[in-house]
């Protein structure tokens, strides 16, 4: 992350005291940004491994292995939440922050979305799994597009990265639960379907949002 930026994703947990005590014993460790970037990454690697394998699991190592995608997650967003406050508060950013702010997370986005349509063993869940992931990514184009064209990025949802996220950490962990019935690939694949309609919203949203800005120049 930069030193400064004016197009920061508005977060509460930003402000949160844990969340700025946590920031700032990294910023005195020296902890730099990028690192943090990365390693959401190597998070959401692992997130995927976890998803993949689950198939090949018995029932109570499946659900174990859900539930630990589930938190690959969480710390996937815990880097994306920190390596911005340590940026940006702790005065730790790099001129090539930006680069590493935004990259992994174009990577990591279909990193922990594509591995749930094969984990749900549905005919046809790797396509929708793809489908979404793709469709997360130019969520994020717009969000960019929106910027290039002078725009302040617009974060609207209603299935923005976090809120995509946070979907796909409860469908994991009710995946989990519902193992022992046999019936997690149907409860993964329905929260695939509800994350791909709500993200169709989200990019017709900042679409949308792009024109009108352009039009009220």
């Amino acid at each position: 992350m930069p030193t400064v930026s004016s197009n920061r994703r508005p977060l509460k947990t930003r402000h949160a005291a844990w969340a700025q005590g946590l920031a700032r014993w990294l910023a005195g460790q020296g902890m730099a940004p990028n690192h943090i970037s990365l390693l959401s990454l190597v998070f959401a690697a692992m997130g995927a491994v976890a998803m993949l394998t689950a198939p090949l699991a018995s029932p109570a190592a499946r659900a174990a292995l859900f539930v630990a995608a589930a938190t690959c997650i969480q710390l996937r967003l815990l880097c994306n939440l920190l390596d911005g406050m340590v940026a940006v508060e702790g005065g730790l950013g790099s001129r090539s922050g930006e680069v590493y702010n935004d990259l992994p997370d174009r990577i990591a986005d279909p990193l922990l979305i594509v591995p749930a349509g094969y984990a749900s063993g549905l005919a046809l869940g790797p396509e929708l799994a793809w489908t979404l992931g793709l469709l997360a990514l130019f969520t994020a184009y717009l969000r960019m597009l929106g910027g290039a064209c002078g725009l302040p990025q617009g974060f609207q949802g209603p299935m923005a990265k976090p809120q995509r996220m946070a979907a796909m950490t409860l469908g994991l962990i009710i995946a989990a639960l519902a193992t022992p019935l046999a019936l997690e690939g149907p409860v993964l694949g329905l929260t695939l379907v509800l994350i791909l309609l709500g993200t169709l919203v989200t990019a017709v949203r900042r679409t949308r949002a792009i024109l009108q800005g352009l039009e009220a120049r």
